[in-house]
């Protein structure tokens, strides 16, 4: 089972942001920046295991077939409703 990860931000991560905020800094800094705080962020990333994997892909592509079957039932109503209604 994944990891539960609290996503909330550290004193030192906020006293940094707010000190880098202050300073103003070139387009170059900013985006090494940005990229560091990106790299960060992934590395959070928790990728599931193979049964994970295979379960959320099956309730994805069973929520998939329902609503396609939801979306031809109404389709085949709707003309079958136009057919009736103004004649073909």
């Amino acid at each position: 089972m994944a990891r539960k990860v609290i996503d909330e931000p550290s004193e030192d991560v906020v006293a940094n942001a707010r000190k880098e905020r202050a300073d103003r800094r070139s387009p170059f800094a900013r985006l090494a920046l940005f990229l560091r705080q990106v790299f960060n962020e992934l590395k959070k990333v928790v990728t599931p295991t193979r049964r994970e994997l295979f379960s959320y892909t099956g309730i994805v592509l069973g929520f998939v077939v329902v609503m396609m079957a939801l979306v031809y039932g109404l389709d085949l109503g709707f003309s079958a409703f136009v057919n009736w209604a103004f004649g073909s």
